[in-house]
């Protein structure tokens, strides 16, 4: 380009330069014929305008061609480089793979130790069984032998009793070493079961590195056959029988949140999640935190329960019911707003059975929440394919299951998922929302329902 300039420079000057000259030779001569050469300054100066024309356009090329070499060296780096981690992301690949094989083998291996430790309980209980019986027959056979002596001194014994007295402790021998051999095989399997829960905790911190993403649909669908509790990590409490509730887990020195399996009286083993707050554990019965989970479900899963304890989820009405029918229950309610403000109450409150459409009947301890669920009122639970009698709309008109009385109030926690600014007041009534006390209604990001026995003792 600055070659180009000079060019452009130069070429009028040499052309001015001559229509000068021309003009001082017709005003000092007289006119002469012209030449038909070009004057010898002029070529010079055409000579030296395309000498440096050419060094100009030979420093361009340099120039160019360096700035080409070092896009090649840089293309050049950028192939390898990706090469590279082309290279690593397949190796990491392969390992996933390796650690899921391995996840999958500790798993089936823990089951069977699992199963080989109940069998082996269930042996033992029986020759311990068996060892009481014998350990009966045994005193009861001595003490015949003792008033048998006793009634004939001078007798000798009898050898069918001497060799039933022989047989009798060769036998409790035997059942002595049995149990002792059962008992070392036990804490073997026991240190077995140990090793292989340690390996699978860390396998599982290194995967559960890797990022995961859960898209559900928010709209109604049709019934299931069978609810989606769905559960991860499970934290193993001691072997000395499964608690009754977060309570009794707390108790025995478990103080960290997370999920647990526990068995409430006259139920089946079913997980929750403990949360600990402020030194308290409560089990986390309903969490909704950013909508993947559909809440317009049925009334089936309503009572057995859905979604995921790590994220969203519904534990169940039957669930819930069978850890509060044990002792006096706390129920709290944690709301969060789109601006992040925070509010929390706390009610007593009593939960009927499924003849009852698990009635709820609440009574404010305290809190900073008002009108959040009506108190002093029996509150049925619906969804929209089980209306109980008298509150036939409040399922169709709000999304989700709910507790309702006699019409159907502003507050539901179970209604559809709202980003913030809903677009009308209906919408926003039938989604996750509750009306404070000046009658203004709120559209809620985050809920918790969590409960807790008034008392600290656990239901071992």
């Amino acid at each position: 380009m600055f070659t180009t300039k000079l060019l452009l420079f130069i070429v009028p000057l040499v052309i001015s330069s001559r229509i000068d000259q021309d003009n001082s030779s017709f005003d000092s001569l007289s006119p002469e014929p012209k030449t038909r050469f070009a004057m010898l300054d002029d070529v010079k100066i055409l000579a030296n305008g395309l000498l440096q024309l050419g060094h100009g356009l030979k420093d361009f090329v340099h120039k160019t061609k360096g700035q080409i070499n070092d896009i090649f060296q840089k293309l050049n780096i950028f192939d390898q480089s990706f090469y590279d981690l082309s290279l690593q992301t397949s190796e990491i690949k392969e390992e996933e793979k390796e650690l899921r094989r391995t996840t999958y083998k500790l798993q089936v291996k823990n089951e069977e130790v699992k199963n080989m430790s109940l069998e082996l309980n269930s042996k033992l209980e029986s020759l311990l069984e068996e060892k009481i019986l014998l350990q009966q027959k045994v005193k009861y056979l001595e003490e015949q032998l003792t008033n048998l002596i006793q009634n004939q001194p001078e007798t000798p014994e009898h050898p069918e009793v001497t060799s039933l007295k022989m047989f009798v402790e060769k036998q409790d021998n035997s059942i002595k070493d049995l149990l002792q051999t059962m008992e070392e095989q036990y804490k073997q399997l026991n240190q077995q079961h140990s090793q292989i829960k340690e390996i699978e905790n860390q396998l599982r911190r290194t995967s559960i590195q890797e990022p995961t993403e859960i898209s559900l649909s928010s709209k109604p669908r049709a019934p299931r056959t069978t609810p989606l509790l769905q559960l991860n990590e499970i934290r193993n409490v001691k072997h000395d029988g499964i608690p009754a509730d977060c309570t009794t887990i707390y108790n025995r020195g478990e103080h960290i949140s997370g999920m647990y399996a526990i068995r409430p009286s006259n139920s089946q083993v079913f997980h929750v999640y403990c949360d600990v707050i402020s030194g308290s554990p409560w089990t986390l019965i309903q969490h909704r935190i950013d909508g993947s989970q559909n809440f317009n479900e049925t009334w089936e899963n309503y009572k057995y329960g859905f979604g995921r304890l790590d994220g969203e989820f519904w534990l169940g009405l039957e669930k819930i019911y069978s850890i509060v029918k044990q002792s006096n229950y706390v129920l709290r309610i944690e709301l969060e707003d789109w601006k992040d403000n925070k509010h929390y109450i706390e009610y007593s409150f009593y939960l009927g059975n499924h003849e009852t459409n698990y009635t709820l009947h609440l009574v404010e301890i305290t809190g900073n929440i008002p009108n959040a669920i009506p108190e002093n009122k029996d509150l049925v639970f619906s969804t929209w394919d089980h209306k109980a009698k008298g509150h036939f709309n409040c399922p169709e008109g709000y999304s989700g299951g709910w507790w309702w009385h006699d019409e159907c109030g502003e507050n539901n926690l179970n209604g559809k998922y709202n980003k913030p600014r809903a677009k009308s007041k209906p919408e926003r009534r039938r989604g996750l929302s509750w009306k404070s006390q000046n009658g203004r209604l709120y559209s809620i990001k985050s809920t918790k329902m969590l409960i807790h026995p008034t008392d600290s003792e656990s239901f071992e």
